[in-house]
């Protein structure tokens, strides 16, 4: 645990000791009054309250960092004033459900410096929570959710010139293009522009019916029996890897589904999504009657009657489910295993997402990840686009994987048409998942 105004060391690629000297942390209040009292956090918020740390890299020819911890600041002041409930705190309301109490107090903020230069913090196109924690701030002591502001943000500046951003958010205020338009409207806000895309607070409009009304069975939620073990496996020394699929690749594994003329398209989410599916089902050593879980996120902003309105700020997904045998999985063509995730995208209606939602307002039920992938698509949001001033980020990613179960697909390359797919596997598993995605 850091402590307050701590420094923290770490080792970078070349062995060396990379220290960084934490500054006090500060509250940042926003600009100006704003609403208070208890903010209605949505069923499709409950459910991922988890802390989602990211790092942006930021390096400038032209500008030099002496000024990026006062511009960041500043803009976060005025950007609260539209995203008010960040600068609240998380409780419980009456009902037992997440809320935000919007007192008003503010985000933390730290600022750090660290005794190198940026490139020596070494590769962060994987998740690393030792070195890659040290640029993001963890509040000391913190035991829950209920006790960590849902924004802490920390510049450390290096010796370069350079410096990083990083961010500790909650995600149940929150998903992926929320945050994407968020941290955008903070680089807006720093280089004195209107928001692009100013945020729609109201989230009732995603609120239970009453009564409730569960029309589907909703297996995203099923535990399964973990028959081979992998459990066990899992006491072994995990290891983070990224592989990168180029176009090329991607191509290939499109074709692959289509050669046996039982689908008639596939996009490449489906593609890449079924073959490590099945790598990692072969890896960890599945036995042939255990059952399987594929779960991930769809956007629902489009495919709600009527669409959520632009700008909605919270969590607009919803977890879509394919359930089959391993043995089937395996041993039936590739085409199969993406047949299954087209079928689970099709599933996902407004009539299924609000089931969904009125599904864990009678059982606050929780997704259970036993023997499970969760895939998490980053490819589309358009981090990179960020800017404080500095010019878009050089580099940005998360700084660990929220749990076991969880693969990233992150995009690659200047043309973003590759995508990098971060995993952590046991050491034993992961030398046969290597072998198995040389496609």
């Amino acid at each position: 645990m850091v402590e307050l105004g701590g420094s923290a060391t770490m080792e970078n690629t070349n062995g060396n000791i990379v220290s960084v000297k934490q500054g006090e942390p500060t509250l940042v209040p926003p600009a100006e009054e704003t609403e208070k009292g208890l903010y209605f956090l949505s069923n499709l918020d409950q459910n991922i309250a988890v802390i989602v740390r990211t790092i942006y890299c930021f390096k400038s020819d032209e500008k030099g960092n002496e000024k990026a911890g006062e511009v960041i600041k500043d803009a976060l002041r005025k950007v609260l004033v539209h995203y008010y409930p960040l600068a609240g705190r998380l409780t419980i309301s009456a009902e037992g459900k997440l809320i935000v109490d919007c007192t008003g107090e503010g985000a933390v903020f730290v600022e750090a410096e660290a005794n190198c230069n940026m490139e020596e913090i070494g590769d962060i196109t994987k998740p690393d929570p030792d070195t890659l924690g040290k640029l993001v701030y963890d509040i000391p002591g913190a035991k829950n959710i209920l006790e960590m502001p849902p924004l802490v943000a920390q510049v450390t500046k290096f010796q370069c010139g350079g410096f990083v951003l990083g961010l500790c958010m909650n995600h149940c205020m929150f998903d992926g293009i929320g945050a994407m338009e968020f941290v955008n409207s903070w680089g807006e806000t720093a280089r004195g522009l209107p928001l692009a895309i100013p945020p729609f607070t109201d989230r009732t409009i995603l609120k239970g019916r009453i009564p409730p009304k569960i029309e589907y069975l909703h297996q995203e939620f099923a535990e399964i029996e973990d028959k081979s073990r992998t459990c066990d496996l899992y006491k072994d020394e995990l290891l983070y890897r990224s592989f990168c699929f180029d176009a090329e690749k991607l191509e290939k594994l499109k074709k692959m589904a289509m050669k046996d003329g039982s689908l008639d398209k596939c996009t490449t989410f489906e593609a890449i999504s079924a073959f490590v599916w099945r790598a990692r089902t072969r890896a960890l050593n599945m036995l042939p009657d255990q059952e399987t879980k594929l779960l991930f996120a769809v956007d629902g902003r489009p495919k709600f009657n009527p669409p959520l309105p632009k700008g909605y700020f919270g969590n607009g997904i919803v977890l879509t489910n394919s359930i089959c045998q391993a043995g089937e999985l395996l041993e039936k063509p590739f085409s199969h295993g993406v047949g299954l995730i087209q079928d689970a995208i099709k599933m996902v209606t407004d009539s299924y997402m609000r089931s969904a939602i009125d599904y864990f307002e009678v059982t606050r039920a929780r997704p259970s990840l036993s023997s499970t992938l969760l895939i998490t698509t980053w490819s589309r949001l358009s981090f990179h686009t960020t800017d404080f001033g500095w010019g878009e980020p050089v580099l940005s990613g998360p700084v660990a994987l929220p749990e076991k179960e969880v693969i990233l697909f992150l995009s690659h390359g200047t043309e973003r048409k590759s995508i990098n797919v971060l995993l952590g596997l046991p050491a034993s598993a992961m030398k046969t998942f290597q072998e198995l995605v040389q496609v």
